[in-house]
Parts: C-alpha cells; sequence; structure tokens
C-alpha cells in the first residue's frame, strides 16, 4: 500500500499590525536617565525637509512605556527618501514633573535612505543633557 503526503493548509490572517507593517518604518522611544523609566506623554513632531523648508508630517506623544511606534500616519502612500527630523517637546515634560529643564526641545535630523529598513530614534534624556543613536 502507497502511502500519499498529508497536504496542511494553514491560512494566513492579516492582523491591523501586519497591514500597517509597510508604513512602519519609523518609532521612537524615550527613556529619562534620572529615573530609568520612560517618559511617557511627550509630545513629539514628525518633519520632512522639502528645499529649505521643514514641513509637519505628523503629532503625537509617548505611550505610557515612551514610546511612538509609528510615528508616520497612516496612509496609502508609502514613505519616501529624504531627510527628516522629530522634535522632542521635552520641556512641557518636565514642567509637569516641577523640575526645570536647559532644553524645552531637542530635533533629531537623520536620513531615511532604504524603505526596506526599520528606523528607530531613541532618546536618553535627563534635564540638562540626551544622547540618540539610531536603534532598531
Amino acid at each position: 500500500m502507497k502511502k500519499k503526503p498529508l497536504l496542511v493548509f494553514i491560512p494566513f490572517i492579516l492582523t491591523p499590525a501586519t497591514s500597517i507593517a509597510s508604513n512602519n518604518i519609523l518609532s521612537v522611544h524615550i527613556l529619562n536617565q534620572q529615573t530609568g523609566k520612560p517618559a511617557p506623554n511627550v509630545e513629539v513632531t514628525l518633519e520632512k525637509k522639502q528645499g529649505n523648508n521643514w514641513v509637519l508630517i505628523n503629532t503625537e506623544k509617548t505611550s505610557n512605556d515612551g514610546r511612538i511606534k509609528s510615528i508616520l500616519p497612516d496612509s496609502p502612500e508609502k514613505p519616501s527618501i529624504g531627510d527628516y527630523r522629530v522634535i522632542f517637546k521635552t520641556g512641557e515634560y518636565f514642567k509637569q514633573q516641577g523640575k526645570h529643564s536647559f532644553f524645552p526641545e531637542i530635533p533629531v535630523e537623520f536620513q531615511i535612505d532604504n524603505l526596506d529598513e526599520h528606523y528607530h530614534i531613541p532618546l536618553l534624556l535627563s534635564q540638562y543633557g540626551y544622547s540618540t543613536y539610531r536603534g532598531n
């Protein structure tokens, strides 16, 4: 008796996370270095350089874990290669904690040059200093 191969059909289900994955190429995260905790409710704007001007693309606030998982707005239009900047509005964050900060805003300029990669901009923050890098 000849055995027949067993064929298994596994359907692919699109979830909201996978359906927006193509536009989810840019995320940010803020960690308060003084407390060692995420910085929630910080306004972050995203701008794109066009000529000599910066054009506002989106404004979001960080979640309770200090993240914006996708700062590019949901759009059928794909993101494009170019110069961008995120501006972390940190002055209001520290003011809400009753603290002074030397940097009311922290602009971070960067280039998106490959639409098949994910760009992550973490910000390590304190009242009088900050650092950032390209994360993943």
